[in-house]
C-alpha cells in the first residue's frame, strides 16, 4: 500500500466519527453533474476514490450508478462499511486501485484529491477507467468571505505545516494530463445548517491536521472555536447555525 501523509492517518484515523458527524452534505445540483457531466446512470459504475467514511455516496447512489467505494485508512473504512453495509467497499489506494483495467464508468474524488495528485494516481485512474470515462473531483470549501469563518481558518492555520489542502491549489500541478481531456470547473453554493457544537466545532476538530495533533492543542484549538462563537453576533448564543461553503467541482474524461 502507498505511503498515507502522516496528517491523514493520524487526523483521520482519530476522528472518523466526528468527520462524518461534522462535515456538510453536497448540493443538490451535484447529482445533475454526476448525471450531466460524468454521465452517471443505472448500469454505469462509478468508484469512489478515498471515499474517507462515505460521505459522497449518497449522492452517487441518487444517480441509480453501481458504486464502489476504495478507502485506505483502516478507522475510515470500518466507519463506511458500518454506514453503507449496501455497497462494495475495498481496502486500496489512488495509485493502487484494487480493479481491472477498463473497467468502470467513472472515477470520483470527493475532498480527496489534494492528497494524492500524482502522475502515479492519476496513471493508475487512467488505468481502471473505460475509455471516454469520467474523472470527477469535487470538494465543499469553507466560504471566508464570511469573517467568523475567516476567523477559524486563522485558529487552524498554526497547525497546517506540510499538509495538502485544496485551497493551496498545489493539486493542479498535476494537470493538464497524459490521456485525459482538459478540466472544467463549475462552483455551486452549499451550506450546513444544524447544533453549533455539530456544525463548527465538530467540523474543525476533524480537520486532518487538527485531529492529529496532541490532546493539550486540540483543547487549545476547541477552546479558541468556543470563544470566537461567543464573541461573534452571528453565532453567539445560537444553539443552531449554519456555516457557508463554496462546493467546487471539475471533471475531465479519458481520451479514447
Amino acid at each position: 500500500m502507498t505511503k498515507i501523509h502522516h496528517s491523514a492517518a493520524e487526523g483521520f484515523g482519530a476522528a472518523a466519527i466526528t468527520y462524518a458527524e461534522g462535515r456538510p452534505e453536497y448540493p443538490p445540483e451535484i447529482e445533475d453533474w454526476l448525471r450531466n457531466d460524468l454521465g452517471l446512470d443505472e448500469g454505469k459504475t462509478a468508484v469512489d476514490l478515498g471515499a474517507g467514511t462515505g460521505k459522497f455516496i449518497l449522492s452517487l447512489l441518487a444517480t441509480g450508478a453501481t458504486v464502489i467505494a476504495v478507502e485506505p485508512i483502516p478507522a475510515m473504512l470500518h466507519q463506511l462499511i458500518r454506514q453503507h453495509p449496501e455497497i462494495k467497499a475495498k481496502a486500496g489506494s489512488a495509485e493502487h486501485i484494487p480493479l481491472t483495467d477498463a473497467s468502470v464508468n467513472a472515477v470520483v474524488c470527493a475532498q480527496s484529491f489534494h492528497w494524492f495528485a500524482t502522475p502515479e494516481a492519476l496513471h493508475e485512474i487512467h488505468r481502471v477507467l473505460k475509455p471516454g470515462g469520467a474523472l470527477g473531483l469535487i470538494w465543499n470549501v469553507r466560504d471566508e468571505s464570511v469573517e467568523w469563518v475567516a476567523a477559524l481558518t486563522r485558529i487552524m492555520e498554526p497547525f497546517k505545516g506540510d499538509t495538502p489542502r485544496f485551497e493551496g491549489q498545489k493539486w493542479r500541478g498535476v494537470f493538464p494530463a497524459e490521456g485525459f481531456s482538459p478540466l472544467r470547473e463549475q462552483r455551486f453554493s452549499n451550506e450546513h445548517t444544524g447544533p453549533t457544537e455539530q456544525v463548527i466545532v465538530d467540523r474543525i476538530l476533524s480537520v486532518s491536521f487538527i485531529a492529529a495533533q496532541p490532546p493539550d492543542d486540540q483543547e487549545r484549538v476547541r477552546s479558541k472555536i468556543r470563544e470566537l462563537i461567543a464573541t461573534s453576533p452571528e453565532l453567539a448564543g445560537k444553539i443552531q447555525v449554519t456555516f457557508p461553503y463554496k462546493t467546487a467541482a471539475f471533471v475531465c474524461r479519458k481520451l479514447s
